[in-house]
């Protein structure tokens, strides 16, 4: 088949490689526009982008995909199937009618559980054990057509949202493959999903990814994990913000200490919850590299008693992003 492929992040590479390999004939990718970022306002195209001109095809990048020169574009390319992984845009009807084989989604997650933007960073945030990928049909409800073909992947207990979506990103590519390949031969059987079990993942937000230290060690651990790479975790430190890498219960009952407290150890630094401590690992102070959390604490020295998170009533909670100075820069693959 002549296929499109619409996909921005670097999570689209392994689908691209594997569709490029197959039988199937890619006449053009479709991506986000490119971006305008830096001091030296330098121009940064998508991963996605980038893939189309070493490949020497067609990059399209509407600002919208409704866009009436898209869309003449999209009929006179007149594509079989349009392959879809985290292209990050809205796609309307319009649109959707114009292949013969319509539009079809590889999404991280085994759907209807995690509809939406970030499945892969909610099933860690919520402590799932297992999730996967599914291919679907694009429609015009989120995430809802019905299902060609499904893969699961145990989650790590250590595993980041990078971590995760970097597999899922590699196993995908051959369930989409695989469903290409279905469609072209007549046999593909797409299933409606069901009405039970339906969960609701929006994008995860700079605000979403503030630590909130009265929860427990193991929410605070997901929620850290879930956020890493992407947006990346944050926390306050003498009403400066500070970027958190993954952290990590600790088993030990001592010392105890209050939500958001530090303790500083000879090799560790121990941050109090609601429920147990956590071992901070990386952490990212405003300005700066990311560095290992004891040679910032030898540097920084926090006081005894002194906590992460304080906002104005003396509590170890979110506290306005307004407040914190800038984002702490991230970058990751989206789901």
């Amino acid at each position: 088949m002549r296929i499109i492929v619409a996909g921005t992040p670097e999570v689209a590479l392994p689908s691209l490689e594997a569709i490029h390999a197959s039988d199937h004939q890619i006449i053009a990718v479709l991506t986000r526009p490119d971006t305008v970022a830096g001091r030296g306002r330098r121009v940064s195209r998508s991963p996605v982008a980038q893939w189309g001109d070493e490949h020497d095809l067609p990059v399209l990048q509407p600002v919208k995909p409704g866009d009436p020169e898209f869309l003449d574009e999209l009929g006179q390319l007149a594509p079989d199937c349009v392959a879809v992984i985290a292209y990050g845009a809205l796609v309307p009807q319009r649109a959707l009618d114009v292949p013969v084989h319509g539009w079809i989604n590889l999404h991280f997650s085994v759907l209807p559980a995690w509809r939406g933007a970030a499945p892969v960073q909610h099933a860690l945030i919520a402590g799932d054990q297992v999730t996967g990928a599914s291919v679907f049909q694009l429609e015009k409800g989120l995430d809802t057509g019905p299902v060609f073909g499904v893969m699961t992947q145990t989650i790590r207990p250590r595993d980041t949202a990078g971590d995760l979506l970097g597999r899922l990103a590699d196993g995908g590519s051959a369930l989409l493959v695989a469903a290409l390949d279905a469609i072209a031969s007549g046999s593909a059987e797409a299933r409606p999903q069901p009405d039970q079990g339906v969960s609701l993942a929006p994008k995860i937000t700079t605000e979403d990814a503030q630590v909130n230290w009265n929860l427990t060690a193991v929410a605070v651990d997901r929620r850290v994990r879930g956020c890493t790479p992407a947006p990346g975790a944050w926390t306050t430190f003498r009403g400066d913000r500070l970027g958190l890498g993954p952290v990590e219960p600790v088993p030990e009952a001592e010392p105890v200490l209050a939500p958001g407290e530090l303790h500083v150890q000879k090799k560790a630094v121990l941050a109090g919850t609601a429920s147990g401590n956590v071992r901070l690992g990386e952490v990212r102070p405003a300005g700066k590299k990311a560095m290992a959390a004891v040679d910032w604490a030898r540097g920084a020295r926090p006081g005894t008693g002194e906590r992460l998170g304080i906002t104005d009533d003396g509590e170890a909670g979110p506290v306005s992003p307004s407040s914190t100075g800038s984002a702490v820069a991230a970058t990751g693959g989206a789901s």
